[in-house]
């Protein structure tokens, strides 16, 4: 079933059940939670493809996040702050840009990755997350409950928090299974600790 979405491109991947915290200035991103939290339009979050310019179709890669906004304030310097948590994967069909060139899109929903156990010889990506958490407490005020035991979880968090490049991020984020993605982050493990 399609549905017409506002769009947040960003450089950053924010993939289901994760979370960020985001500062809102641009008059066309402040309509858009307005919208979005009065109920009148929902938004997903896209990822720009830095590779091509500015006006190119291709500037946002065509999978996104659905994302609701669980809390918002007032910064200390007067602007918007907002958490957003991933809730579902979507692809862009047709996309367009209004009055104030706020993008929107027509979009299709698209499955993303199934719960399922994390093994016993992945428990050292497991082990670096909870490192990760203890060392960044923003990062842990962001995640007070885990499911570090789901392969699924865990790859999806490491994916979003890695400097990876938005191509082999994209590319990862699109496989139909993490397997790919916890291949990686394995690799990348395995480097860090030579």
């Amino acid at each position: 079933m399609s549905e017409q979405l506002a769009l947040f491109p960003l450089n950053c991947l924010l993939l289901p059940e994760g979370k960020t915290r985001l500062r809102v200035f641009e008059p066309r991103y402040v309509r858009l939670v307005k919208e979005a939290t009065a109920g009148k339009r929902a938004f997903a979050m896209a990822l720009l493809n830095p590779l091509v310019n500015q006006q190119h179709p291709d500037r946002i890669f065509p999978l996104a996040t659905r994302v609701e906004v669980t809390d918002f304030d007032v910064l200390k310097d007067g602007l918007l702050g907002i958490e957003v948590r991933g809730l579902s994967r979507v692809r862009l069909r047709k996309r367009w840009q209004e009055a104030d060139q706020l993008h929107v899109a027509e979009t299709e929903p698209v499955d993303f990755w199934q719960q399922q156990p994390l093994d016993e010889p992945r428990q050292p990506l497991q082990q670096s997350f909870q490192q990760l958490l203890a060392r960044e407490p923003e990062l842990a005020r962001l995640y007070p409950a885990t499911r570090l035991d789901d392969a699924s979880w865990l790859a999806a968090r490491w994916l979003e928090l890695l400097p990876l490049p938005p191509l082999l991020k994209e590319h990862l984020a699109e496989q139909s299974t993490p397997e790919a993605c916890l291949h990686y982050l394995e690799r990348c493990l395995k480097a860090e600790s030579i």
